[in-house]
């Protein structure tokens, strides 16, 4: 019974993250302009949402690959024929004061096709009534759904 209650708790909170308060709206704001600037391949539009200095941290085959922000940005942004976006869904979002994280299932797209899937961790701050990314952490497969 107690997995039951635990199950329909985890529904209840994943639910209400779908929803969007303002203020989880306002959370996942840069994160969504985050990943309109890497579709755009642009390394301006992606560095605007975090903090100086952000990191990233992903994980492949077990092993954390770790950057800045600028290193990314610079990476994705060189010139390239395919079509790249990542979608997040069923972000599952936890705010205290000004801090929040944003946990959510990704899938990335190469040429409108799935090339990799995981889930992202965003770690959040507000800084000046702005909410900005601090760090992106994510795991990466090649095997989804």
């Amino acid at each position: 019974m107690k997995k039951i209650a635990l199950f329909c708790a985890g529904l209840l909170v994943t639910s209400a993250a779908v929803a969007g308060t303002p203020e989880e709206d306002a959370v996942l704001a840069p994160v969504q302009a985050f990943f309109a600037g890497l579709s755009a391949r642009d390394a301006a539009a992606m560095k605007a949402p975090f903090l100086p200095g952000g990191s990233m941290v992903l994980m492949r085959n077990g092993k954390p690959g770790q950057m800045t922000i600028e290193q990314f940005a610079e990476r994705v942004s060189k010139p390239g024929t395919t079509k790249i976006e990542e979608k997040i869904h069923d972000p599952l979002i936890r705010i205290d004061n000004d801090l929040a994280v944003v946990w959510a299932p990704f899938d990335f797209y190469v040429d409108g096709k799935v090339d990799h899937c995981g889930t992202d961790l965003f770690n959040m701050v507000k800084k000046d009534g702005t909410w900005m990314i601090a760090g992106i952490a994510d795991t990466g497969k090649k095997e989804c759904r």
